[in-house]
């Protein structure tokens, strides 16, 4: 995501807690910063991270985001976080009158790497429009999701859950024809062929079919992270989801077996190992 915004003109300061990882990006063109503040001295600071607690610590620790970003600068919360801490990094902001817009993506580091991501953008309007260059170099669209930076969040979350149903599904229905003797990737040509022709289905199906679960695109632990806020989510408005606890448990499963390293469409090989297949 970086390495596109340099490529699209933008002047961008890249900070890491490894330093290594930034190297490739100086190479490209972009600034490394020794810090958080000193990645916050631009229009704009975008957090790309893995959970809840990365950010937290990012924004609100000593010389953090929130202590370093100038007044009207925007920050652009990229990772899929908690709706609770989503409206926290709203009020806090706007009491350092600072702008903050959340900017979840749909995408895996394919689609991220070939700038074709799914951009979900909530927040004040006029934030929106300010960083609507960087989200065009990101991504192949950006979908406005009202004015409360929460609500993008929200349909991240449920995105995610419905992605993870998908993946629980097919290796369902995988472990199911295999067994009976059908070629599975014979079944998935059809499937995908016919009524599911989307690319979640045709790109987790290919993924199930051929068992290639690394290296992971979206790690196993974070998927089980998603599901645990997105059933978070649905305790607070009081919305039963009784098939996203289905798959919190089958996350727990396939991490207590040893799969932390995996894809998260890992989940899909407990579905065959539990008609004794693997």
């Amino acid at each position: 995501m970086a390495s596109n915004l340099v490529k699209a003109g933008h002047e961008v300061t890249v900070f890491n807690r490894s330093r290594e990882k930034a190297r490739t990006l100086v190479g490209q063109g972009a600034r490394a910063a020794d810090d958080i503040a000193s990645a916050c001295t631009g229009d704009a600071v975008i957090t790309m991270l893995a959970d809840d607690n990365a950010v937290d610590s990012i924004v609100f620790g000593k010389a953090g985001v929130i202590d370093s970003l100038g007044r009207n600068a925007v920050h652009v919360s990229m990772s899929t976080i908690s709706v609770a801490l989503s409206e926290r990094l709203a009020a806090a902001h706007e009491k350092a009158r600072q702008r903050y817009l959340a900017a979840p993506v749909f995408g895996r580091p394919e689609a991220a790497a070939a700038a074709k991501l799914f951009i979900l953008v909530s927040g004040a309007p006029e934030a929106a429009d300010t960083c609507a260059p960087i989200f065009a170099a990101l991504g192949q669209k950006t979908f406005r999701i009202g004015h409360r930076p929460a609500a993008a969040n929200l349909v991240k979350l449920s995105g995610n859950f419905l992605i993870a149903a998908v993946i629980e599904s097919l290796g369902e229905a995988i472990a199911l024809v295999s067994k009976a003797g059908i070629d599975k990737h014979e079944y998935m040509e059809m499937l995908t062929s016919t009524l599911f022709a989307a690319p979640v289905y045709k790109n987790y199906g290919g993924m199930i079919a051929d068992e290639k679960y690394e290296p992971a695109g979206f790690a196993a632990p974070l998927g089980q992270k998603d599901i645990r806020l997105t059933l978070a989510a649905a305790e607070a408005l009081r919305v039963p989801m009784p098939l996203a606890s289905l798959l919190r448990d089958r996350f727990l499963a396939l991490m207590a077996q040893g799969g932390e390293k995996l894809d998260w469409s890992g989940i899909a090989k407990l579905a065959a190992k539990d008609t004794g297949q693997a």
